[in-house]
């Protein structure tokens, strides 16, 4: 019997028109660096007396899927996740430069049936009824840029044959940590060391009582986008920001070229006012862990802008 390997594992999605049910066909083949995705059902230790001291045996517990699914940031994989996680985009087509943008706040979010494969076994776990909760992302001078999407699922079915068929596939371009910048206000902010920006659409699962133990739905609450900024402490252009109490935009951005892109912008950000604590002869850092807001004229929290030449998610 062969044992199963991550290096030959599989992961193919499609957005789903019901909410928990799969769909037929439409599966993309997405990319991914690992996958906590698939249900888990606990045990509840019997609380029964009178039968001795040998234990009788446990009950079941409701079925779980919660889990995070590392992916890469890349030019044309990437919108997929985006479009979970913030709704369907408004796509402009320009002599074949497509620009996506999402923005935040959409009263209702699609759902997904993600199948992930393990063809040596063969096991293909279908889980449906997939939405994206959090989004996060580090920033820094050097490594492989991935996105952490954590995910709340309503269930999962295995088989031992693949339900997504032959899912069609897209040419990977990884954004890489070299090509980040972010700004503040539009003018690009010197002496960042690290960064994070997350996402965040605080589902409330829906527990309902059924006879498969399952959620029924998780509804989107309010949106949150948070994140920190660490600082080489050379100037007091964030430390002023954060001192009078004002708002500033903040973007996050990643260019391979003018027709390749990626950019969050967060059109609210309001910093705290942090320590600059000095630990040693080595330089002084600062770190602002901002929260955002919706921007009064723009009604809105964020936006994420992907230029490719993908036609529509």
């Amino acid at each position: 019997m062969a044992r199963a390997r991550g290096a030959n594992a599989s992961m193919a999605a499609a957005f789903e028109t019901t909410y928990g049910t799969a769909p037929v066909a439409g599966y993309k083949k997405l990319p991914f660096v690992s996958s906590a995705l698939g249900d888990e059902q606990n045990l509840i230790a019997s609380d029964l007396l009178g039968y001795g001291r040998e234990p009788l045996p446990p009950s079941r517990d409701v079925v779980n899927n919660d889990g995070d699914v590392v992916v890469p940031v890349d030019l044309r994989n990437f919108g997929y996740w985006l479009k979970l996680l913030m709704g369907a985009p408004t796509s402009v087509d320009n002599s074949g430069v497509i620009t996506h943008t999402f923005v935040s706040g959409a009263l209702t979010l699609p759902s997904m049936a993600i199948e992930i494969g393990m063809p040596e076994v063969p096991s293909f776990g279908m889980n449906v009824g997939v939405r994206a909760n959090t989004m996060k992302i580090q920033l820094q001078r050097s490594g492989l840029l991935n996105a952490t999407m954590s995910l709340i699922a309503q269930g999962e079915t295995k088989a031992g044959v693949s339900a997504a068929g032959s899912p069609s596939e897209a040419a990977i371009e990884r954004f890489s940590q070299f090509m980040g910048e972010i700004k503040r206000n539009g003018t690009a902010l010197g002496h960042i060391v690290s960064a994070e920006l997350t996402y965040m659409n605080n589902l409330d699962k829906v527990e309902v009582i059924r006879p498969d133990g399952r959620i029924e739905d998780a509804d989107p609450a309010m949106v949150a986008v948070t994140g920190s900024v660490n600082v080489r402490f050379a100037d007091t252009v964030l430390l002023d920001q954060a001192t009078s109490g004002d708002p500033c935009e903040l973007s996050f951005g990643w260019v391979i070229d003018a027709d390749n892109s990626l950019l969050f912008t967060v059109h609210s950000a309001f910093l705290p006012k942090p320590k600059t604590p000095i630990q040693g002869p080595g330089g002084i850092q600062a770190a602002f862990a901002w929260q955002a807001a919706k921007d009064p004229t723009l009604l809105k929290t964020c936006t994420a802008v992907l230029i490719n030449d993908v036609a529509a998610y």
